[in-house]
């Protein structure tokens, strides 16, 4: 389901004309809180996509002449156009590379890990060290 609004219009930030949409006429302050300048923003017949408010804006003539907000909705055109040929294109199949095999550990690493456990520091131990140590003055 599309997203409607019921405003649509253009604004210019940095000196660069973009077109903006909304459902409420209080936008304009927010724009203009943030910088922006030659807003002109104007409610819709009734509830529109963007596509199809850019499409009435440039029906009515909007623009009234502005090159500049012309190009701005030209450009909102051509950015909400399907692209041709992407979505009837096949998808490359990607192909995942084949995850080496791990090597089985041999009975000798099997042993040395064995030996590794009985040498490793037992409970008992840890206790007794922990017993020795000087607890430390809070």
């Amino acid at each position: 389901m599309s997203k409607t609004f019921t405003h649509a219009g253009v604004s210019t930030l940095d000196g660069v004309t973009k077109a903006r949409f909304c459902n409420d006429a209080l936008r304009q302050k927010v724009l203009i809180k943030n910088g922006h300048t030659n807003i002109d923003i104007v409610e819709l017949m009734s509830p529109m996509t963007k596509e199809d408010a850019v499409a009435a804006l440039l029906k009515a003539n909007f623009a009234n002449g502005n090159a500049t907000v012309q190009a701005a909705l030209e450009a909102e055109v051509e950015k909400r156009a399907p692209k041709a040929g992407n979505k009837d294109a096949p998808k490359k199949e990607v192909k995942k590379p084949k995850k080496a095999p791990t090597p089985k550990p041999s009975l000798d690493a099997i042993k040395a890990r064995g030996e590794a456990v009985k040498k490793a520091v037992t409970k008992a131990q840890i206790e007794a060290q922990l017993a020795d140590l000087e607890d430390a003055p809070y």
